[in-house]
């Protein structure tokens, strides 16, 4: 039986995944073919389908009756985000850049809603008018990006291949495929979580923290690391603080809409901490406009210590 759920664990995570990249591909040209900046599509639409794996997966959650995962994988997949995401990123990269886009925009946005969420979590509960207030931080925090990625405005070869590119019914086709690639996905990861974690009478709150985190941020994973290869440091870093103020504000904001969302212990004590300490050495990061490689093994190494004290490795 151990063997059975495992393999539904990682087969499930393997649909979640492609469903996200098919659905990000071709959300991606919508939004190109729509007109956007590359400044609105790296941060709102690679930053939002990156993080649908997160969102369905804690909607399911709140179905299946485990609402501790759903704070426990947000938390753990922005740790993730940041600390594996963007260290490995740097060390592809070598260096990364932060545009003046991602400094004046995008970093007090994220660091004000990394605040409206730690203040929501510190009685180990979302209710529903804090479930309000992160859902309509997240609307806010959407209408001003684009409202400031219009003045940011096109490059003349953006605005070509905008005019050049056609959403066709084959595109349409990958963008249903993939969300129902994330739906199925989702559903039985949760499924596979609980039994699991029953198995090995591991909290779900760790399991999240921890697998599920790491397979819902393979999306941001494949994403920013190509990008970083080509170059490309503003979908790099627009993706994650896109996907990290998602994570914070819907991902856990919208499920605890419809039920009141716990913190586990694991995810109070450890999982909270780590997200503030991320949260800060990724704005620092940001502010000083340049990531280096030995900061891309920091972060890999402060990520390795996380995993450790969750399993009382340290």
């Amino acid at each position: 039986m151990t063997i059975f759920w495992i393999g539904i664990f990682v087969l499930s995570l393997m649909v979640l995944v492609k469903g996200a990249d098919w659905f990000l591909v071709s959300s991606e040209k919508l939004g190109i073919v729509a007109g956007m900046s590359r400044f609105v599509v790296g941060v709102v639409i690679v930053g939002l389908g990156t993080s649908l794996p997160e969102l369905i997966s804690s909607v399911f959650a709140v179905i299946q009756g485990v609402p501790e995962i759903v704070s426990a994988n947000a938390i753990g997949s922005n740790i993730a985000n940041i600390f594996l995401v963007i260290g490995f990123s740097v060390i592809l990269a070598k260096k990364l850049v932060t545009t003046k886009s991602l400094i004046d925009i995008e970093l007090p946005l994220f660091a004000i809603s990394t605040t409206i969420f730690l203040i929501a979590v510190w009685d180990k509960v979302i209710t529903f008018p804090e479930a309000v207030i992160l859902v309509l931080t997240y609307l806010l925090y959407f209408i001003y990006t684009m409202k400031e990625g219009k003045k940011d405005g096109k490059t003349e070869q953006e605005e070509h291949k905008s005019k050049k590119l056609k959403f066709t019914l084959r595109d349409t086709g990958v963008l249903l495929a993939g969300l129902a690639g994330l739906i199925i996905g989702s559903k039985y990861l949760i499924s596979s979580v609980i039994s699991l974690s029953e198995i090995f009478s591991i909290s779900t709150g760790v399991v999240s923290l921890t697998a599920v985190a790491f397979g819902t941020s393979l999306p941001e994973l494949l994403v920013s690391g190509k990008a970083a290869l080509r170059g490309n440091s503003e979908i790099a870093l627009g993706n994650i603080f896109g996907s990290n103020a998602f994570n914070l504000l819907i991902v856990v904001g919208l499920p605890a809409l419809f039920s009141n969302i716990p913190l586990d212990t694991q995810t109070f004590l450890i999982g909270l901490p780590f997200l503030l300490i991320s949260s800060v050495l990724f704005i620092i990061s940001g502010i000083s406009q340049r990531m280096y490689i030995w900061e891309g093994l920091m972060y890999i190494l402060v990520y390795i210590f996380f995993i450790g004290k969750l399993f009382n490795l340290f």
